[in-house]
């Protein structure tokens, strides 16, 4: 969520919930609270932060390269 008085950083968080809306948990059945828990969380981690297609750098790519141009100059 955005800091107090940045509104237009919830873009980004409301657009994390919808992806997560409409690629997992519109798809998937749960047998219960900690499994949903858990299988949301593997998507996250494993998924949505490690993979892409179309070339597209995931959160992961982008932070490294982040890093790299400018931490470790």
């Amino acid at each position: 969520m955005a800091f107090a008085g940045r509104p237009e950083e919830n873009g980004y968080s409301e657009r994390l919930i919808r992806t997560i809306k409409e690629k997992h948990v519109s798809l998937t059945e749960y047998q219960n609270m900690a499994d949903a828990r858990d299988q949301i969380a593997h998507f996250i981690e494993d998924v949505f932060q490690r993979r892409r297609i179309l070339g597209n750098p995931t959160p992961k790519e982008y932070e490294e390269r982040w890093s790299k141009e400018h931490i470790n100059k």
